[in-house]
């Protein structure tokens, strides 16, 4: 896939790490998750950048939600240092995980305010917007895994988002190691589903000579075989759903494939950078 997009084949679309903006009034926007690609992402989103209003250091962003600590999704937070205020949410585990790592610490308390979310409770990141954070099976992210480690466990080192306002929700998802009754709960419903998809086959990287751990092991279930998500998730009542988080071993990533038209036959679109939902 990797080598498809660097010769600019037509069939793959180059792609940024997994992130979300959301907006209640298109002036105050939630980051969720802050990738590394995060100035990438501003760069191409006019709605997220500066508008000139207001003070010097100005920015459309003014909240921050992390579902779990990997550095996919906390890298970004590096970039957003510039002495611009905003609220920082998270679960206790990524938010002591952030805390006890010093780099972070270039995050000025006075401006950045870290907000503890407590799971499956009701908080608003910005106003109009109601959210709430649910485990998912899952692991810790890599950089504090040890001999103790455990994937596929509820606790609040992985989590979703459920976002809702005006009546409309969306649910982000991405990282979920297995699919249970109370996920299916929490997915039940949404008017788009956004769920992980970094891997098509459990054992694709093994299989790739690519690394030595399953999917499952990672912490993501496959979207094919048995007990992947297409099987789990067909008879779950959604609107659109959508994957994200595709890793590049993933062959959906390429248009036309055989796993693009078997996951898009089951109803799932694939995502990509600049994807838009108007609810």
């Amino acid at each position: 896939m990797c080598r498809l997009a660097w010769a600019g084949d037509a069939r793959v679309k180059p792609r940024t790490q997994s992130s979300l903006a959301v907006s209640a009034d298109d002036r105050r926007w939630v980051i969720v998750n802050a990738s590394p690609d995060i100035r990438q992402q501003i760069a191409a989103t006019p709605a997220l950048q500066p508008n000139g209003q207001g003070p010097s250091r100005q920015s459309p962003v003014a909240a921050v939600v992390l579902t779990n600590g990997d550095i996919d999704h906390v890298g970004g937070l590096l970039s957003l240092r510039e002495s611009q205020p905003f609220a920082l949410f998270a679960a206790q585990a990524t938010q002591k995980a952030i805390d006890g790592n010093a780099m972070f610490s270039v995050l000025d308390r006075a401006l950045v305010k870290r907000e503890m979310v407590a799971l499956d409770a009701a908080f608003a990141p910005v106003s109009g917007i109601e959210a709430e954070l649910f485990a998912v099976p899952g692991k810790v992210p890599l950089w504090l895994e040890d001999d103790q480690l455990r994937v596929g466990e509820l606790t609040e080192s992985t989590v979703g988002i459920s976002l809702s306002a005006n009546g409309r929700r969306i649910v982000y998802v991405p990282g979920c190691a297995s699919v249970t009754d109370a996920v299916m709960d929490r997915l039940a419903g949404a008017d788009v589903l956004l769920f992980d998809g970094t891997l098509w086959s459990d054992d694709e990287m093994i299989a790739l000579g690519l690394g030595q751990k399953t999917g499952r092991r990672m912490g993501h279930m496959p979207m094919a075989g048995a007990g992947g998500t297409l099987e789990m998730l067909r008879p779950l009542a959604t609107g659109r759903r959508v994957f994200i988080h595709m890793n590049n071993t993933n062959a959906v990533l390429v248009e036309g494939s055989p796993q693009r038209r078997e996951a898009e036959q089951a109803g799932w679109e694939i995502g990509y950078d600049g994807m838009e939902f108007n609810l």
